[in-house]
């Protein structure tokens, strides 16, 4: 079960996402006092389990969250509408904490990162998807993904994500989808997540993935969102060159972060300015 929860105290104001699923807590957004903030969230760690708590700070809360224990993992520059947003982390359970493919994740970064940058044609035939596709994408995801973060698999999962503002778009062949991703925009940030990317094993290796998110990003622009970034599968060879090579800049890595796939993974953090494009 996943939910958001929106606190307003007389000393603080904060967004909070629950996931039991992945068994963590995420601070998306807080004014206030702090130590307000971190007795409400320890007392749910207790309470419910979680493992890993995750808070979107500003520069300016950086510190605080250091002095009690927290630790930087990555960041996205422009996140609060054009100001930095820094995740920090605290884990509590030892195998939370240590990640089993950190080197080899190294690895496929260094590879990723020595590629060529690729400068993308305005994309042809892609197109954006409305609430009658939900059946066909929840279906691509279901074929793709044995394990997800969110249940895309859901259809009724994917047209709630529409009606909230989250951009789908997508490639058919011969009346099916085969390839798509999504944009989730927050309109109080005036942010971008760029994700669910996802492609039929029948039609890889063609380059799709560049193509729907370059369309993607002019989507963006066309709303006046600049801030676009990712939580990519750190062992994702292919979805993390796609980025590289579409200008997005390496911002950190989320120790087991979420389920996906087939286990718990850790996620590389990539980030573009939409408005130096």
């Amino acid at each position: 079960m996943q939910t958001y929860e929106h606190i307003k105290q007389p000393k603080i104001e904060a967004v909070i996402y629950k996931d039991e699923y992945n068994r963590r807590l995420r601070v998306d957004d807080f004014r206030g006092n702090g130590e307000i903030l971190l007795q409400y969230v320890n007392a749910l760690v207790q309470t419910r389990r979680y493992e890993k708590v995750i808070v979107k700070a500003r520069a300016g809360q950086y510190p605080f969250f250091v002095e009690r224990g927290y630790q930087m993992e990555g960041g996205v520059n422009g996140y609060f509408n054009g100001d930095q947003a820094i995740f920090m982390s605290k884990f509590f359970t030892d195998d939370r904490r240590n990640s089993a493919h950190w080197g080899e994740e190294d690895d496929i970064l260094h590879r990723v990162q020595a590629l060529d940058r690729q400068r993308m044609k305005r994309p042809g035939g892609i197109k954006v998807a409305d609430v009658s596709h939900a059946e066909q994408l929840a279906d691509l995801y279901q074929e793709v993904f044995k394990l997800y973060p969110v249940p895309l698999h859901n259809p009724e999962y994917v047209k709630e994500s529409m009606k909230s503002g989250t951009i789908f778009v997508y490639i058919e062949d011969g009346g099916e989808i085969v390839s798509a991703a999504s944009a989730e925009i927050s309109s109080t940030f005036r942010n971008a997540e760029l994700t669910d990317c996802a492609t039929r094993s029948s039609h890889r290796k063609g380059g799709n993935m560049k193509l729907l998110l370059t369309k993607l990003e002019e989507e963006l622009l066309e709303r006046g969102v600049f801030c676009a970034y990712t939580i990519a599968r750190s062992l994702s060879f292919g979805m993390n060159a796609a980025f590289h090579q579409l200008g997005y800049l390496y911002r950190g890595r989320l120790a087991n972060n979420c389920i996906i796939f087939d286990k718990m993974e850790d996620m590389n953090i990539w980030e573009k300015d939409l408005s130096e494009v």
